[in-house]
């Protein structure tokens, strides 16, 4: 797996991203400051919408990628482990976690737990040096040291290529778009002093056209957007774990409970559904295959996931045979 790709690759989605998201902000300023508050902002006055759009778009942009991390660990509840705690499974976790460090590279993250009983994991932070791991309290109730290695090494592989800091950013600026969805339907119908009725009418009109296309459309494609990309990189996760572990079927089992003991996890939303291993919200249609299910699921089916680590399973048994 080539690593240094994925993190070009990851740096030019960022990049892109964050541009899309400052384009739509300025130009739900534009339609503020002309249709709501009447201004020409070729012949003045100055364009007050717009300017309070561009830093408070700048601001989220900024927020998304140096604290984007906390506000999705605050947002599920995650608890950073207490070292002084003498429990035998945060202790099994930290070896683990340090353990795969050295297999993959990767400084060693901060380490949180989530306290729910839905066994999962996700990772966040905007590159390797500033990373954290979450892993429910399920997760390590229900999985042995093995089948934990091999999901901690599928994050491992999250942070080595920054898949962590696209996915971080996503989940933050999709809060930001729902935000700014919610705030124009409220101001929507406000009249301001410097228009007439008819204006007033007009600029209603439009405000709720652009805060209808904010509530439906935006988030929809952002989500599109979101679930593409998780998809795609939840198979090169896989690989970093068995590239990491050398131990595919101990990540096979892993998915094996994650789906069987699938309960949906309250604390969870569907703009951070897309960075755990496996969906905390939906199970059937991560199940599925097909148009719908490639468009919306924020995973791959696990049964595929799980025959692919099969496949590579046999394969490494094959070929130590074939060495014999």
């Amino acid at each position: 797996m080539d690593f240094f790709e994925e993190q070009r690759k990851n740096r030019r989605t960022t990049i892109v991203l964050i541009s899309v998201f400052l384009f739509l902000v300025l130009l739900l300023g534009y339609f503020i400051d002309h249709y709501y508050l009447g201004f020409d902002i070729t012949k003045g006055p100055f364009p007050f919408a717009t300017a309070v759009a561009l830093v408070a778009a700048s601001f989220w942009a900024m927020t998304s990628y140096y604290s984007g991390d906390s506000i999705v660990l605050a947002s599920v509840g995650a608890l950073p482990v207490d070292p002084a705690i003498n429990d035998e499974k945060n202790r099994i976790l930290m070896d683990v976690v340090r353990e795969m460090s050295i297999a993959s590279g990767n400084p060693v993250p901060l380490v949180y737990i989530v306290p729910t009983d839905q066994p999962n994991a996700f990772a966040t932070g905007r590159d390797p040096g500033h990373s954290s791991i979450a892993v429910t309290q399920g997760l390590l109730e229900k999985m042995d040291r093995s089948e934990l290695q091999a999901v901690i090494a599928h994050e491992m592989g999250h942070i080595k290529s920054k898949d962590i800091q696209t996915m971080t950013i996503i989940a933050v600026l999709l809060g930001a778009i729902a935000l700014m969805s919610d705030w124009l339907w409220r101001i929507a119908f406000y009249s301001p002093r410097r228009r007439g009725r008819s204006t007033d009418f007009r600029g209603t009109i439009v405000l709720l056209i652009v805060a209808l296309a904010l509530a439906v459309i935006a988030p929809l494609i952002g989500q599109i957007i979101a679930m593409t990309v998780s998809r795609e990189r939840e198979y090169a996760a896989d690989d970093a774990s068995v590239e990491f572990t050398r131990n595919p079927l101990a990540l096979a089992a892993a998915l094996q409970k994650l789906r069987a003991d699938f309960v949906p996890m309250r604390n969870a939303s569907r703009g951070t559904a897309h960075m755990f291993i496996v969906d905390p919200l939906v199970k059937m249609v991560g199940d599925k295959e097909g148009f719908w299910a490639d468009l919306f699921a924020t995973h791959p089916p696990i049964d595929k996931r799980i025959a692919r680590l099969k496949l590579t399973g046999h394969e490494i048994v094959a070929q130590g045979y074939g060495r014999r």
